[in-house]
């Protein structure tokens, strides 16, 4: 039987699942919709609804890893079953992470102003740029995949001498874990170091742009309030994931070295930080997501019976 921690960990797991799964679903909702309505989506809805689609898969995958890790944890010894799980974990989160990183340089090419011919070059292909970075991580993915695959027997072999309360044969396994590891925290740490380039360039972006605003005051100042709508999710981006990527790191660290039940616990209820949060900073920083949010909340306000009456 699960002891009350693990009760308040599956409670607390599937309380983010869903709050994930109702904002992320909300805005492949809506973005299905327009598409059917006007038979095409812009970039940045692309974007958004590939990356709500990841994130919908990430929640789902680390949900079954919740209730393995507290229900049946023997089954950690399969070392098949512990590829499959790893597999769908390492695919889910690689793409969420790079879709919320080419949706940072998204905003940064769209917001920002500079008169380089090279920025005004990439800034006419901004979809051409994106492609490049979606298909550029394919190959990181491919690392990710032979990291995880190692990760994966080490782990199940970590779990199963856990098991028999016994130690590490050979140091041989944790010098091939950790530099395993490098490798692993090195491709999380690339999406992480294009966003805040994105953030930092959009920060230098206004600054001249508020400079300009001192000579010409008359101007309007429309472009102000986009820089810092797009500063705003990038932010929230770099912070959100600089906790997720921390659980992500913490995981491996926990599972070989401390093998605590509380530990692993809550590094792994934090990996649901990041995909159940965001996609409601994204629904507040878009107009047309934010709309339709607006006119739900005011339907189900206005209209409680009739809601109540199609629920039953």
């Amino acid at each position: 039987m699960p002891s009350g921690i693990e009760n308040t960990f599956l409670a607390a797991t599937i309380g983010g699942f869903l709050i994930g799964i109702l904002g992320n679903g909300f805005i492949v909702l809506v973005n299905c919709i327009d598409l059917v309505k006007r038979q095409k989506l812009s970039s940045a809805d692309c974007i958004l609804t590939g990356l709500a689609i990841s994130r919908i898969s990430q929640l789902w995958v680390i949900l079954c890893d919740s209730f393995l890790l507290v229900l049946w944890p023997h089954l950690y010894a399969i070392d098949k079953l512990t590829k499959v799980v790893s597999s769908f974990w390492i695919l889910s989160n690689h793409l969420a992470t790079w879709f919320a990183t080419c949706l940072s340089v998204f905003y940064f090419f769209k917001v920002a102003n500079f008169s380089h011919p090279c920025f005004t070059w990439l800034r006419w292909r901004i979809r051409s740029v994106v492609l490049v970075l979606l298909l550029g991580s394919l190959s990181l993915l491919f690392l990710n995949y032979e990291s995880i695959y190692t990760l994966s027997h080490i782990l199940t072999n970590s779990y199963k001498i856990y098991v028999r309360n016994s130690t590490w044969s050979s140091d041989v396994s944790e010098t091939h874990y950790l530099h395993q590891l490098i490798v692993f925290n090195f491709i999380n740490l690339i999406p992480f170091l294009v966003s805040l380039t994105s953030l930092l360039l959009l920060v230098l972006s206004l600054m001249r742009h508020i400079r300009n605003l001192q000579f010409n005051p008359s101007s309007k100042d429309l472009s102000t309030e986009a820089h810092k709508r797009a500063m705003k999710i990038v932010m929230s981006f770099l912070f959100l994931f600089i906790i997720h990527v921390s659980s992500i790191l913490l995981i491996g660290w926990v599972f070989l070295k401390l093998q605590g039940r509380l530990a692993q616990l809550v590094v792994v209820l934090t990996s649901t930080v990041f995909p159940s949060s965001h996609s409601f900073i994204l629904i507040l920083g878009n107009s047309k997501l934010r709309q339709n949010a607006l006119g739900l909340l005011w339907y189900l306000n206005c209209h409680p019976k009739r809601v109540k009456s199609l629920a039953s």
